[in-house]
């Protein structure tokens, strides 16, 4: 049984396991990395021998680990790590997914409301746990403004209510950490991925955010953004900060993780709208927050929906994907959930 795994910014690494009666028999690491001393190697799979086939990547990579430091000379592994190997091996086990394992529905710019989109964001990954739905990438579209706060985030800490209904923009409770999102049509690029929890086994959870958005770097890169990611959750390029990701692991086995890029944000009507607006604005990539925040729309010249093309199609090319949209049950779902959920005032108040 065969596992590889790339390390992002790093090398390759693969893994060749058998096993018998639930325990791993023989075991061959390869890859493009680097190590010294080469006897090393040899510590690196004698580590993996013997070891129960149902090892966790933890376990596998702490193996590893105190059979270096029982050599009498420093082990240097370069363009990998223990953890690389582990998530190899466990792979190679069937007990981790890669993504040539998977084959995403893909559900392109849909016009919702936006606290639907809120809703869909718990409602798919139950799909996807329940095995009605493959791994789903999907693009938000709107048409009507609202404020999405992080799941954990206080409502009076975050949002100037004169502000907001001057403005006539409601709040709504995501059910994801991190900050605010000032939504108004064609304001943002926002995407989800829902995937299975074995593709970023054995990963840390910041090393899970830069894993999974590790093809929209390419996709910004082919559009002419000069794209990094900034631990823990934030897209950022020379001229500032682009965007931010968010995810929530979901019983069943599920991760979801989105992301919200600015395009062309009103940064008068967000600073009066969001009381941390003017520190917000400071590293979203504009000299001055006296208009607009535009990094998406100025750094590549090319209209919102132009992007969401280039992104579709960039994902649709690096891996298996079959076009999808939401289906009836799932927008029902989704609307009670709104009814019953994320439009109530204990959600959304349950941090004042």
């Amino acid at each position: 049984m065969r596992g590889e795994f790339k390390v992002r910014g790093g090398k390759l690494v693969a893994a060749e396991v058998e096993t018998d009666g639930g325990t791993i028999t023989s075991a061959h690491v390869f890859g493009d990395f680097f190590l010294e001393p080469d006897e090393a190697l040899e510590d690196i799979d004698a580590a993996i021998v013997g070891r129960p086939a149902d090892i966790t990547a933890a376990e596998l990579a702490a193996a590893i680990t105190e059979r270096f430091d029982a050599r009498p000379e420093p082990v240097q592994m370069i363009g990998f790590s223990p953890e690389a190997v582990a998530i190899a091996v466990r792979r190679a086990l069937g007990h981790a997914s890669s993504w040539e394992d998977l084959t995403f529905d893909v559900i392109g710019p849909v016009t919702l409301p936006p606290v639907m989109h809120v809703a869909l964001d718990e409602v798919l990954p139950h799909e996807v746990a329940a095995g009605r739905r493959n791994p789903v990438f999907r693009i938000w579209d709107w048409d009507s403004p609202l404020v999405v706060i992080g799941s954990y985030q206080s409502v009076r800490n975050e949002v100037d209510p004169e502000g907001a209904a001057r403005h006539g923009i409601g709040v709504v409770r995501r059910v994801t950490g991190g900050g605010a999102m000032f939504m108004e049509a064609g304001n943002c690029i926002t995407y989800s991925l829902v995937v299975p929890a074995s593709l970023v086994e054995g990963l840390s959870f910041e090393q899970s955010y830069a894993y999974l958005d590790d093809w929209v770097m390419g996709a910004l890169a082919e559009i002419g953004v000069k794209a990094r990611y900034v631990p823990l959750n934030d897209i950022a390029s020379e001229q500032g900060k682009i965007g931010g990701a968010a995810q929530r692991r979901f019983a069943g086995g599920v991760v979801l993780h989105h992301v919200t890029m600015s395009y062309d944000i009103d940064a008068v009507k967000m600073g009066e709208v969001l009381r941390t607006g003017k520190e917000k604005l400071s590293d979203k990539g504009t000299a001055s927050a006296v208009k607009r925040v535009d990094p998406m729309r100025s750094q590549t010249g090319m209209s919102r929906d132009a992007i969401i093309d280039a992104f579709l199609a960039f994902f649709s090319r690096r891996y298996d994907t079959q076009d999808s949209t939401y289906t009836e049950a799932e927008l029902a779902a989704a609307s009670a959930l709104v009814e019953s959920k994320f439009s109530t005032p204990e959600w959304t108040n349950r941090v004042p």
